[in-house]
């Protein structure tokens, strides 16, 4: 139900109306959803489901948020103090965005560079414009697999990183590491990686090496849920926190 409306949404208005007035039409799909099973812990919206776009991919009809977006908000709300940070936050979904920058305490700066999400910046991860050691926090989530010199990038992040400052980090992840840059066409990308702007797919310990390689300590975390939790989180989950 929630695709067949946007694809009747979109059919009728143009895309600059559908991009000012998002919010309102997410309210009205919304409230076919709402209920007290589930909650959105990003925009505290309750629901009888979430919207179902793939296996375990469960979407917030009120938000937009994603399985990833609403753990990355339980780890800095919960885990982490991000009160009177600066934070740098590369490719950020609008919900959490929103979020964030409803926190007075935190210098909160958005980039993306291909202009795929609204940000404050346009900042090439391989020749960051931004002084050494200028934040407290960097969050790059699903950014290095479409980088194919990642070690470049994961220098540059150290660079702008304070010497306390950390780095949390996600790709999608494979038992082993899939990288062959031979691999140049759109068609054997997606076949090879599962996206066709993607260049490689990452292990859990190829990653965590090259980033302690190249001036990080790297902890990884595993988080695991039950299938049907009420917060719509992965049963399964890595992310990497980088020092």
């Amino acid at each position: 139900m929630y695709e067949f409306s946007k694809k009747i949404i979109k059919k009728i208005l143009p895309k600059s109306i559908l991009q000012k007035n998002e919010l309102f039409f997410r309210k009205m799909i919304a409230k076919r959803y709402a209920g007290d099973q589930y909650i959105c812990n990003i925009c505290s919206f309750t629901l009888s489901q979430f919207v179902s776009i793939s296996k375990d991919e469960k979407l917030c009809p009120n938000c937009g948020s994603l399985p990833r977006t609403r753990r990355l908000w339980s780890i800095l709300y919960d885990e982490l103090n991000i009160d009177h940070k600066k934070i740098l936050h590369f490719s950020p979904p609008k919900s959490l965005r929103h979020k964030l920058n409803s926190n007075s305490t935190l210098e909160y700066i958005t980039t993306d560079y291909e202009n795929e999400f609204e940000a404050d910046k346009k900042l090439n991860i391989l020749e960051i414009d931004e002084a050494d050691h200028s934040y407290d926090l960097i969050i790059c989530y699903h950014v290095l697999e479409h980088i194919e010199d990642d070690v470049k990038a994961i220098k540059e992040l150290r660079r702008i990183l304070k010497p306390e400052g950390l780095l949390i980090i996600q790709t999608p992840f494979h038992s082993i590491l899939k990288e062959d840059y031979s691999i140049q066409s759109p068609e054997m990308r997606l076949k090879e990686y599962g996206q066709k702007d993607h260049v490689r797919i990452y292990s859990v310990p190829v990653l965590s090496e090259r980033l302690n390689q190249n001036g990080f300590n790297v902890e990884v975390k595993n988080y695991i849920n039950e299938p049907n939790n009420k917060d719509g989180f992965k049963p399964e989950e890595t992310i990497l926190i980088a020092y």
